[in-house]
């Protein structure tokens, strides 16, 4: 069973899709994708630099239509259709999921990452705060700490990391007196994600829900809610507006994808932080970065060995 991952928000890099619009289709495609959320993907795929890039109002879309890319290029590889079993996305990296699982089409995930980032670009800038990976250390300690801080465990990432995030003094005070065991590394991110400082945003979109026509997935998915699958498109839907404001469990994703029987699992575009956390929690289960087309050879590859 092969799962196909999706990234979330600080996996770009400046300068990443040029080797995906060296195919004319692909340009074409981005193209049709920067009209749909009003962003100038080509650009910002090509030429901006990376503090550019890491606004978030750029930085989802982009992602998104990254993913959107890989996806398509993936499944023109011959079987990769009935290969590919189950999909997930990591933060914004749902909404490519939900792209590869049929529930939205692309013109609605451009759309509806387009209004969830400018959004939460909007929340992020009410009131500063920051995001830490803290990795390691024993996990009720780490929560422990947290807490003493008044500091919320955004993302769960399995592999011995915990994303904290709060105020900047807060997450000054974690790394310079950290729980036992740990390392705390600041992550450049503009506003604390998937916390209660999103509660706006997530009112906001919710309110906006039904502007994102949707359908019943096509092939399994996982949510960042709680690890499990969800069949229906609309409560997808609203699990991604829930999840503005609430923790990404990937861990439990994880879980999931092990107790389904994974046999192989291909990250999507820009790819690499979800096969390395693959290969700690989901030792002996091999993984492919998909980052550029060069690595579709590999993934020819691992779909004839799948069949």
């Amino acid at each position: 069973m092969i799962v196909v991952t999706c990234p979330g928000q600080g996996s770009q890099t400046p300068g990443f899709l040029l080797p995906w619009i060296e195919d004319a289709r692909n340009r074409d495609t981005l193209e049709q994708l920067s009209a749909s959320s009003g962003i100038d993907l080509v650009k910002h795929g090509t030429e901006s630099d990376a503090d550019t890039i890491r606004d978030t109002a750029i930085a989802q879309p982009l992602i998104v239509a990254a993913g959107i890319l890989a996806w398509n290029s993936l499944m023109e590889l011959p079987g990769a259709a009935s290969a590919v079993r189950g999909v997930a996305g990591h933060s914004v990296g749902e909404i490519t999921a939900a792209y590869a699982a049929g529930i939205f089409d692309a013109d609605t995930a451009m759309r509806f990452v387009a209004r969830r980032s400018q959004l939460m670009a909007q929340d992020a800038a009410a009131t500063p705060t920051s995001m830490s990976a803290v990795l390691g250390g024993d996990e009720e300690a780490v929560l422990t700490r947290l807490a003493e801080l008044d500091l919320t465990p955004a993302n769960f990432n399995g592999g011995g990391q915990i994303v904290a995030a709060g105020a900047p003094e807060a997450l000054d005070a974690l790394r310079s007196e950290p729980a036992a065991g740990t390392r705390v590394i600041p992550l450049k991110v503009a506003g604390a994600f998937h916390t209660r400082y999103m509660e706006q945003a997530r009112t906001a979109l919710g309110a906006d829900a039904e502007l994102f026509e949707v359908r019943d997935p096509v092939r399994t998915i996982w949510s960042n809610e709680s690890g499990e699958t969800v069949t229906d498109g609309a409560e997808f839907r609203a699990a991604l507006i829930r999840q503005l404001a609430q923790p990404v469990r990937w861990d439990a994703c994880m879980r999931s994808f092990a107790a389904a029987g994974v046999t192989s699992l291909i990250e999507l575009a820009p790819a690499g932080t979800l096969s390395g956390l693959a290969k700690r929690a989901l030792k002996g289960t091999p993984t492919l970065a998909l980052s550029t087309p060069a690595d579709l050879d590999v993934a020819r590859e691992r779909i004839a060995a799948d069949a």
